[in-house]
This record gives structure tokens, sequence and C-alpha cells, in this order.
């Protein structure tokens, strides 16, 4: 039995421009064997959803630097479960403050991630909890 292949999308939803850490993040997920998808800048939760789909990923990767993740993430995890595909697995990362984790968590991501974190520690967490969708 062959060992799974993740295949993540890196998304940056909203007006938030900064990208250095998505890019990094995805680079980082390239070079650990993951299959990756960026998707740029201003993406809606919209269109993060149908590419997510369209692309047949397995975890959509978030990441906010503006402060508006308490909007923009349960929005992606909502349009991914009235589109059907609530499989998707959604994590996030960026600025969000410690009490803001619970209501994300409340929302339906699976993990966040904040500046600091180990890019080593991060992959790990995928291998460890990602799974291939049905």
């Amino acid at each position: 039995m062959s060992e799974h292949i993740i295949r993540v999308m890196v998304a940056k939803p909203g007006l938030d421009g900064h990208d250095r850490g998505a890019r990094v993040l995805a680079r980082c997920f390239r070079d650990a064997g993951f299959e990756v998808i960026y998707t740029g800048c201003h993406q809606t939760p919209e269109q993060i959803a149908a590419a997510a789909i369209q692309e047949d990923v397995d975890v959509v990767g978030l990441s906010c630097l503006s402060g508006a993740h308490r909007y923009l993430f349960p929005a992606v995890v909502e349009q991914l479960r009235q589109r059907g595909a609530d499989d998707i697995d959604v994590v996030g990362g960026g600025i969000i403050p410690d009490q803001d984790f619970q209501f994300l968590y409340d929302a339906g991501l699976k993990a966040l991630f904040t500046p600091g974190e180990k890019l080593d520690d991060i992959v790990e967490w995928f291998r460890q909890n990602v799974k291939k969708r049905d």
C-alpha cells in the first residue's frame, strides 16, 4: 500500500495582501512531498471553497494577518459544508489572538498555527492528522 500524498491548498482570504508566510508554507509543503495549490491573495470564501473542490484537496490552509479571521475562516468552512465538501479539513494561520482559538475550533477549523511555529512541526501535524478524502 502506497503512502497517501497530501493535497493541500494554501489560500489568502479577504483583502490581506501580505502573503510571504503563505508562500513560505507552500514551498515547505512542496519540499515535504505534498501536492500544493496556492490560490494567491484576495480570494473570497466562495472562491476558495470552489477551488478546493475542483482541485480535490484534502486540506485547505488559510492565512490571515488582517484580523478578519473570525469572519473569513468560518465562512470558508461554511462554504465547503454548503457544497457537500465538509470532509475537506480547514486549518488556519496568521496573527490570531489566543482568545479567538476556541471560537475558530468551534467553527470547524482543525488546527491553528501562529508566527513562530516550527515548519517541521506544522508538516508533522499535517502528516499525522490529514487523511485522504473519500
